[in-house]
């Protein structure tokens, strides 16, 4: 079992950072949000240049590991765009990206865009979407909108685990970002004459924050090689790296925002509309305990194998 990504992929990721960091990086969320509208001339012209929409994550396992790379990129700067899941688009169907959505009322982070979208539900149905108005300005929806759907076909397993894998690598991008924001502002800021990082409990809680984010960087990596594998267990290794991440996402922002103080909720602050564009992704199509609901029915009395089962090679 390999779970290192290639030395291309990682390249390619660190190309895509720095891109975004050249278009605008911050800024380029704080531009969407007062015109929605230019959420697409904003940030896909830049990927397109890189190639991105070019790679075939379903078909080729190095193209997978740099979809991953992009996806976590564009987390890195909040990246008001829908990158994992124009990355997870199915290979039969004629859309532009594919959303995993549940529940009476399903809605993801697509509005305003001109864009093709399909939908696949948990239990393997995908449909065709029509997305909705929004019910609210950006900056209370974050981009969300309700999705109408029409069922077209129950073919979608394969496509679902794809589907939730993606999207927790451009969250762990926001858990990268928000560790070296939280990291640069305990070194700067004082407090009695003392840089923060001084103070031993600040490195505790930095340390239990850093933890959890190297704790999902590895169930990411694995759920990636589960997906390459082709085995049995690759919708059940996503759903409990979706578990791990949310729970992560938790320690790293709690954290973030505590040692931030006021300041972290403030516009001034990256950290502000990092946290706020992280709650769709932390919120769809499954929370927290819903997440973990479905792991607990999807692993049964078996359990999750896991990195360390001895029958994994």
């Amino acid at each position: 079992m390999r779970i290192e990504l290639s030395g291309a992929a990682r390249e390619f990721g660190t190309q895509v950072k720095r891109a975004l960091q050249a278009a605008g990086g911050d800024d380029l969320v704080v531009a969407a949000e007062r015109a929605p509208g230019r959420r697409e001339s904003l940030v896909a012209p830049v990927l397109s240049a890189l190639g991105a929409w070019d790679l075939e994550p379903r078909r080729d396992h190095d193209e997978l590991e740099a979809a991953a790379a992009l996806c976590r990129s564009a987390g890195y700067w909040a990246t008001p765009y829908p990158v994992a899941e124009r990355l997870a688009r199915p290979v039969d169907l004629n859309v532009d990206g594919l959303v995993a959505i549940a529940g009476d009322e399903p809605a993801a982070a697509v509005s305003d865009l001109d864009l093709r979208w399909a939908a696949v539900t948990f239990d393997g149905v995908r449909s065709e979407v029509v997305v909705r108005a929004p019910d609210a300005p950006a900056r209370e929806s974050a981009f969300v909108a309700r999705v109408d759907v029409r069922p077209v076909d129950a073919d979608g397993t394969a496509d679902l685990a794809l589907a939730l894998v993606l999207p927790c690598w451009t969250l762990l991008g926001m858990l990268d970002r928000a560790v070296d924001l939280t990291r640069d502002h305990v070194l700067v800021r004082e407090q009695f004459g003392r840089p923060l990082a001084e103070f031993q409990s600040v490195q505790f809680q930095l340390t239990d924050a850093e933890v959890e984010r190297r704790g999902a960087d590895m169930l990411a990596r694995y759920a990636l090689w589960s997906i390459q594998s082709d085995g049995p267990d690759a919708l059940l290794d996503a759903v409990a790296l979706r578990s791990a991440i949310l729970d992560a996402a938790e320690t790293v922002f709690r954290t973030a925002h505590q040692l931030h103080g006021a300041l972290g909720f403030c516009d001034e602050s990256p950290l502000s509309w990092l946290s706020r564009y992280s709650l769709p992704l932390r919120r769809l199509p499954l929370g927290a305990v819903a997440t973990d609901d479905l792991l607990t029915r999807l692993s049964g009395r078996r359990g999750v194998s896991g990195l360390f089962d001895p029958g994994v090679e």
